[in-house]
């Protein structure tokens, strides 16, 4: 309710409490007719300045929230807090699981995946090792993989494994690596 709608429904109401001292047995019907149209004039403006729904509860706190007719203020949230307490009372506290106040924009350390190893498959291109394929979970797999490498119609000079483990270890080598100028006759 703004300013201006609460100054004009006072008005009104005094204005109602004014006949209401005015009253008496030989009253004319002319100034009944007056207060009638007064009171009329008075309820539009508390329909005005009431815009909300009626509350539903007789709860402060969630006037317009659920009802529980069982309640004594007929409010549902309230009650089931109430509830909740007196269960509390008979079964003791409900275990409580530790949480942060605020989560981390890191996580908590079961958030993290496990470190993973990985077997890389590199050949050596003449200037540098590239990866020749995709990383295995498997060793087996990966030496399979770079046997049939070896084996296949075009073989790299050199090839080798990398295990990747949150560091990278060079397990084994297979040929030898020699740097090649890319520029034939050596850039002349």
């Amino acid at each position: 309710m703004n300013h201006a709608q609460l100054t004009h429904l006072g008005r009104a109401l005094r204005l109602l409490g004014e006949h209401g001292e005015a009253l008496s047995s030989d009253t004319p019907d002319a100034k009944l007719h007056e207060v009638r149209a007064d009171l009329r004039r008075a309820l539009e403006l508390l329909d005005e300045s009431a815009g909300s729904a009626p509350p539903a509860t007789r709860c402060a706190e969630h006037p317009n929230g659920p009802v529980d007719e069982s309640a004594p203020d007929l409010c549902l949230l309230c009650e089931t807090r109430r509830r909740a307490a007196r269960r509390a009372e008979f079964n003791g506290p409900a275990p409580q699981t530790p949480h942060p106040t605020a989560p981390s924009r890191y996580g908590t350390r079961a958030d993290r995946p496990q470190p993973q190893q990985r077997w890389l498959p590199e050949l050596w291109n003449g200037q540098e090792w590239q990866l020749c394929g995709t990383p295995r979970r498997d060793r087996r797999e990966a030496e399979a993989y770079l046997a049939a490498a070896r084996r296949g119609s075009r073989p790299a000079m050199a090839y080798r494994l990398v295990h990747e483990f949150t560091d990278y270890e060079v397990l084994r080598v297979w040929g030898t690596p020699v740097r090649v100028d890319i520029e034939p006759l050596g850039n002349v």
